[in-house]
C-alpha cells in the first residue's frame, strides 16, 4: 500500500472519530489516567467498630494507617501510592535545582566539596565545606558583616527548593523588612549540608544567618524544607546552638507562615545575642 493511500485512510478514520466524539466532549484517556489528587488515593476501613475514633485517628496524621486491605494484603491503590511516594523521594535526592529557577530569585550558585551525589551521600563532611572557588566568589559578590544573611541549599531534596522557595523566600524578605533587619547578599549552595552555614559564617561574619535547605525525603513528603538559624555562626558551633523550623511544605508548616516566623526568630537572636537552646522564644 502506497504512503499516500495510508495517509488518506488515517485522515478518514480521524474525521470519523471527530464526528462521533466532538472535541468539546472528548477527554484524552492518557491525561485522564494520570491526574490524581490526594482524595483519589484515599482508602478507609469499611464499617469500623469505632467510627468517630477511626476518623479522628486518620485525620491526625498523614501516616499510612487505616488503609484497609484485600485479604491479607494491602489494596492495589495503597501499594501504588507507596511506590509513587518512594519514586518521588528518590527523585528529590537525585535531582538538581534548575539554574533558571534560581535566577528568578537573583541567587548565584556556589558549591561545596561534595564532588557528586554518590560522594555527597556517603561523605556528609564534604557538604559542610565550600570549595576554594566558592569562598572567593562569596568574598567578591557578597556584603561583608551583614545583619542577616540568607542562604539556600538543595541539601537532600532539590524538590523542597522548587516547591517552597517561591512562597517562603518573599515572606522571609517581608518579615526582615517589618523587623527592620537589613539583609546581605543571598545565594545558593549546591551540595550543602547544614553545617556549611558555619563555614559561610567564617567568611561573611553575619550577625545572624538562616539556611533554607531541603530535608531528607520520606514517604509522606519528598519536598520538605527546613530553616536553620544561628547567631554569629562559625566553625565549632554545636547543634544545640542552632534553631530550626522544620517540615516546611504545603501539607506541613505552611511556607508563607514559616517565612514570616523566621524574621521574628532572627530578631530575638539579635536582641538576646544568642541562639539555640539559650534563646527565649
Amino acid at each position: 500500500m502506497k504512503e499516500k493511500q495510508i495517509e488518506l485512510i488515517v485522515q478518514k478514520v480521524m474525521e470519523q472519530l471527530q464526528a462521533k466524539f466532538p472535541s468539546e466532549n472528548r477527554v484524552d484517556p492518557v491525561d485522564k489516567g494520570l491526574i490524581f489528587t490526594e482524595r483519589d488515593w484515599e482508602t478507609s476501613i469499611p464499617k469500623p467498630a469505632f467510627q468517630e475514633g477511626a476518623a479522628d485517628l486518620t485525620a491526625s496524621t498523614p501516616a499510612r494507617i487505616g488503609v484497609w486491605r484485600t485479604g491479607t494484603r494491602p489494596l492495589t491503590k495503597t501499594m501504588l501510592k507507596l511506590q509513587f511516594d518512594h519514586a518521588a523521594a528518590i527523585d528529590a535526592v537525585g535531582g538538581e535545582v534548575l539554574e533558571n529557577y534560581l535566577q528568578e530569585f537573583e541567587l548565584f550558585t556556589v558549591e561545596t566539596c561534595y564532588e557528586n551525589k554518590e560522594v555527597y551521600l556517603k561523605r556528609p563532611d564534604k557538604g559542610r565545606v565550600l570549595t576554594d572557588a566558592a569562598v572567593q566568589t562569596i568574598k567578591e559578590r557578597c556584603q561583608h558583616r551583614p545583619q542577616a544573611q540568607i542562604v539556600v541549599s538543595d541539601g537532600l531534596s532539590a524538590s523542597a527548593v522548587e516547591t517552597n522557595l517561591k512562597d517562603v523566600y518573599p515572606a522571609l524578605l517581608d518579615s526582615l523588612k517589618l523587623s527592620n533587619l537589613t539583609c546581605g547578599t543571598p545565594f545558593f549552595v549546591k551540595g550543602g549540608r547544614v553545617a556549611c552555614m558555619d563555614h559561610i559564617g567564617e567568611i561573611l561574619e553575619p550577625e545572624v544567618l538562616v539556611l533554607l535547605i531541603g530535608e531528607r525525603p520520606g514517604l509522606v513528603s519528598a519536598s520538605s524544607m527546613s530553616a536553620y538559624m544561628c547567631y554569629r555562626p562559625r566553625k565549632g558551633i554545636v547543634e544545640s546552638d542552632r534553631n530550626v523550623i522544620s517540615n516546611i511544605h504545603p501539607l506541613g508548616t505552611p511556607p508563607v507562615e514559616a517565612g514570616a516566623h523566621i524574621g521574628t526568630v532572627l530578631q530575638k537572636m539579635l536582641e538576646q545575642k544568642t541562639s539555640g537552646v539559650k534563646l527565649e522564644l
